[in-house]
């Protein structure tokens, strides 16, 4: 599992931002494209040194609170190609907030992971007020009798959340009660990092591994040597927002020096 290897070593997880899926405002009209897009990354995030990737539908704003079937049915497809182009942890997050139906897709279609944006608090956000997902995740996992795990974020970029107790006490509930497999810290947008010292805070509270969630680049890399691993998703992009397999293995040197 993805959480025995953090145990190990620092990993890095790579995210496909996913042109537009039909349905969405901007999508372009070739299902066909999308696929052959999110599988070269994957591929170039192997050969990088990544130890997984995260497939998400990035450009389908403005988001629904939950996607409707043609996102939930396009996602599978995509994933699917993902997870049969390689041999790395393969994992889904479907904006804004669809964990459970996130759990369904990676369990079909093989991925090993989901990111749940809401899972232990409420959020308000551009989309709305959304409630969090643990429990619905977790009977998902039951329903089809497939165990995926989970990457939970806390205090979550693009939201304010609802429900602030101490940080200690929103870790503790976040896996104790909720049962996330990791802990996700972000800065308040795509692309911004999170206070370094929130993220040591964080990580000796909980007894699960920590991620950095955005906004790291090889020259803040090593303010977060408390954390297992990072999520990186802006910097990695190229020009045509393809996943740049040299910009990959610059992140795994770094991250395999701290």
């Amino acid at each position: 599992m993805l959480r025995e290897l953090a145990e190990r070593k620092r990993i890095l997880i790579c995210v496909i931002h996913l042109p537009p899926l039909p349905g969405s405002a901007k999508y372009g009209g070739d299902l066909e494209d999308v696929i052959n897009f999110a599988v070269e990354c994957a591929r170039r995030a192997e050969k990088g040194g990544a130890d997984g990737v995260i497939v998400e539908n990035f450009n389908d704003n403005p988001f629904l609170k939950k996607p409707d079937i043609t996102t939930i049915i396009a996602m599978s497809v995509i994933v699917r190609e993902v997870v049969r182009s390689v041999s790395i942890y393969v994992g889904v997050n479907i904006l804004r907030n669809a964990c459970r139906e996130a759990v369904y897709v990676a369990s079909i279609c093989g991925a090993s992971f989901i990111r749940c944006n809401a899972y232990c608090q409420p959020i308000v956000c551009p989309e709305g007020i959304i409630e969090p997902e643990a429990a619905h995740v977790w009977r998902a996992m039951r329903e089809i009798g497939k165990r995926v795990e989970v990457l939970a974020d806390i205090n979550v970029k693009h939201a304010t959340s609802l429900y602030n107790p101490s940080i200690e006490d929103l870790v503790r509930d976040c896996v104790e009660r909720c049962l996330a497999d990791f802990i996700v810290v972000t800065g308040s947008r795509t692309g911004q990092a999170p206070d370094p010292g929130e993220v040591c805070q964080i990580s000796k509270i909980a007894n699960v591994p920590v991620l950095v969630g955005s906004g790291v680049n090889p020259s803040n890399i090593s303010l977060y040597k408390c954390a297992r691993g990072i999520i990186v998703g802006t910097y990695i992009k190229d020009e045509k927002g393809m996943i740049d397999q040299g910009r990959v293995e610059r992140i795994r040197r770094e991250l395999d020096m701290l």
